[in-house]
């Protein structure tokens, strides 16, 4: 797999848990919680629900989601890589599945600042491209252009929904969709070499 990207990078748009700062929500307790099977997306499936059932299961999610924000972290590289985008000018945003409440409260308790934050309040959720096209119209650039990083698949379908790059984050894990992506990462650090390099290149 390449080990710079194939076109030239003017935006970067970043997930949120597990790409920037850490997560432990327990998906698997969560689903068991409201029934979801585990084929099925988990939004999809509260979105279906009626009534107060729909909102008894998004307090559910909220709730979960409001305590992983009091106890995450900035994983390794993140600023690192906010500086080196910072230097070269290219503009940055977040595009999660997050609600916009535990968005900005992990924001404030990473001490993360990232003007641009999309959540699924604003835009379909991931993996559909609506947020990028968004980002896309925001910043008048064409999504060819823009990087999507994240670290699971629905971040990597995201990014093909809507033609923009990839990378995956992958961790050390051998992850059976790390093909999706156009570059594959240890971590963010390995993220900053590869755009320092490409930036350098150019």
């Amino acid at each position: 797999m390449s080990r710079l990207f194939p076109k030239s990078i003017k935006a970067v748009v970043f997930d949120l848990d597990n790409t920037l700062v850490s997560s432990t929500l327990d998906f698997s307790e969560i689903r068991e919680q409201l029934g979801c099977p585990d084929n099925e997306d988990l939004l999809e499936f509260v979105g279906k629900l009626s009534g107060g059932d729909r909102l008894s299961a998004n307090q559910t999610i909220l709730d979960h989601e409001l305590a992983d924000a009091l106890s995450a972290t900035k994983l390794p590289g993140t600023d690192e890589l906010l500086n080196l985008l910072s230097s070269l000018g290219i503009p940055v945003a977040i595009v999660t599945r997050n609600c916009e409440l535990a968005a900005n409260l992990k924001l404030k308790h990473t001490q993360l600042d990232i003007p641009i934050v999309l959540t699924r309040e604003h835009h379909k959720a991931k993996p559909a491209p609506d947020a990028l096209y968004h980002l896309s119209d925001q910043w008048g650039m064409p999504t060819e252009n823009m990087l999507y990083v994240g670290d699971y698949i629905y971040d990597l379908q995201t990014a093909q929904n809507a033609n923009t790059m990839s990378c995956l984050v992958s961790y050390g894990k051998k992850l059976t969709f790390s093909h999706l992506a156009d570059v594959v990462v240890c971590d963010l650090l390995e993220l900053v070499a590869i755009i320092d390099r490409q930036a350098k290149a150019a």
